[in-house]
């Protein structure tokens, strides 16, 4: 059992996704594939295909777009997220960060990790043991529930995202950026 003075740093287990907020997702997809994080999947989040919605504790419809990318090279997961409307921790991000500097108030958000595959009831625990509290949730197309919480009462700036993936498949790709080229069949 973890003292005060030791946490138990197995908490959290391995970081798997790494997000950027943006005002502008497919500017951000620009300049991440210039850097060489590229193919990205690209969906939607909404109240058509995510089910319990919350922000802050209370039931609130959202939409936002999200894109993925992976590295062959690497575990972690990159995640871009522009909140398109409805309630979110991600455009309070942007409307407290937008500055002369940085318009538009985007950047680095938060990092997820797999809380070592616990179930989301003792991950939701555990958060709310250290004093985090949970201020974004869904479940996204087939039983995907992820959950964000904040930084204790006191610690501005700091999330965490836990994710559970469901047993089926994701939902089609919208659209890849950069788009995929179609290859001419024979003939």
């Amino acid at each position: 059992m973890a003292s005060d003075l030791h946490p138990d740093a197995s908490f959290l287990g391995k970081p798997i996704e790494i997000c950027i907020v943006t005002p502008d997702y497919l500017a951000t997809l620009s300049a991440l594939t210039s850097l060489g994080i590229s193919p990205w999947r690209i969906y939607t989040c909404s109240p058509s295909n995510t089910t319990n919605q919350t922000y802050r504790g209370h039931p609130a419809p959202y939409t936002l777009k999200f894109c993925y990318a992976s590295l062959p090279a690497s575990d972690i997961t990159y995640e871009v997220i522009q909140p398109i409307s409805g309630p979110s921790i991600f455009a309070d991000y942007l409307q407290s960060h937008a500055t002369a500097g940085n318009e538009g108030g985007g950047g680095l958000h938060h990092l997820a990790y797999d809380c070592n595959g616990i179930p989301m009831e003792e991950r939701v625990r555990g958060f709310a043991e250290r004093g985090y509290e949970m201020v974004q949730s869904g479940t996204w197309g087939d039983g995907n529930t992820f959950m964000f919480f904040e930084g204790p009462k006191g610690v501005k700036g700091m999330w965490f995202e836990t994710i559970e993936f469901g047993e089926g498949e994701w939902p089609e790709v919208e659209q890849w950026f950069p788009e995929k080229e179609e290859k001419a069949g024979p003939g």
